[in-house]
């Protein structure tokens, strides 16, 4: 991956998956399983688009099961297939543009992230870290208090990952 551009703290998690690394590796680059599992538990997909290139971008819409909508978008910065996905994550608005967290207006504008496939036998050890991207000192700041919800946030988001794979 690039630079770091940050001074904060580093957010990792990492989940062994029960699956070969080339069909996780699908999982996270087709639009066609991305719409069937990312995202938080129980928000539904309303609208996904995927150019999988250095400078692409995924784009999708979701609504929460209470109706909210919820945008976001990852910018493409590292494709090394199968192992390894750099990206610029952000809150969105339908057009692709940037946006600030809907509920936390000091959360950062981007995060940069990075998803690593690692094979264990017939198992993807996958790993993701993140840090807060030209974030201010209160941006950071809140970027990483909200790491034990990001840890929820992740963890459902990859149990939707293991049993949409189940059914791959």
């Amino acid at each position: 991956m690039a630079e770091r551009n940050s001074d904060g703290r580093e957010f990792v998690i990492t989940r062994l998956i029960d699956a070969p690394r080339e069909m996780v590796w699908r999982a996270f680059t087709e639009v066609e399983h991305l719409k069937h599992w990312w995202g938080p538990k129980g928000f539904t997909m309303m609208s996904c688009t995927l150019d999988l290139r250095v400078g692409g971008t995924f784009h999708y819409g979701m609504k929460s099961p209470e109706g909210y909508e919820m945008w976001g978008k990852w910018i493409f910065r590292e494709i090394v297939a199968p192992e390894r996905l750099g990206i610029l994550v952000s809150f969105s608005d339908k057009d692709g543009g940037i946006t600030r967290h809907p509920m936390a207006p000091d959360w950062p504008a981007q995060m940069q992230g990075t998803s690593i496939f690692t094979e264990q036998g017939n198992k993807t050890l996958l790993t993701n870290r993140t840090i807060a991207f030209d974030a201010t000192e209160v941006e950071r700041k809140m970027f990483e208090d909200g790491f034990a919800s990001m840890e929820q946030g992740f963890s459902g988001t990859y149990d939707q990952l293991a049993e949409y794979l189940k059914k791959m």
